[in-house]
């Protein structure tokens, strides 16, 4: 079974660190459902903002999971596979926590990526 994550990544060049992004779509709205829908509010909200520094999931070196409930685990495991096809995968951390800023959370994720050299064309 693979982890899911790399114990460790080596990153070079400049960084891009996205705050803890929680299930709230653009226009406020929350995602409604489970833990999968939510964890696919939050991965597609750190792919937006990582698209705003030029980067992508291909270049994530780190991510960090904040869970309201550590059985919501595979579910976002699940909805990560999804978005980062790439290997090797990010190194990461998890952790359970009693609550987040909003009840309606379940998950927040933050994210550290590479920005990959421009080339000239």
């Amino acid at each position: 079974m693979s982890k899911g994550y790399s114990t460790a990544v080596v990153a070079k060049g400049p960084l891009v660190f996205v705050s803890g992004q929680v299930p709230e779509a653009a226009d406020g709205s929350v995602a409604e459902g489970d833990a999968t829908e939510q964890a696919r509010q939050v991965f597609r909200n750190i792919e937006a903002a990582l698209a705003e520094h030029g980067t992508g999931f291909r270049h994530t070196v780190k991510l960090t999971y904040y869970l309201r409930h550590i059985a919501d685990l595979a579910a976002v495991r699940a909805v990560l596979a999804e978005f980062l096809v790439h290997r090797p995968r990010p190194a990461s951390t998890l952790v359970e926590v009693s609550g987040l800023l909003d009840s309606r959370y379940l998950l927040e994720i933050d994210a550290v990526a590479t920005i990959p050299e421009r080339t000239e064309g």
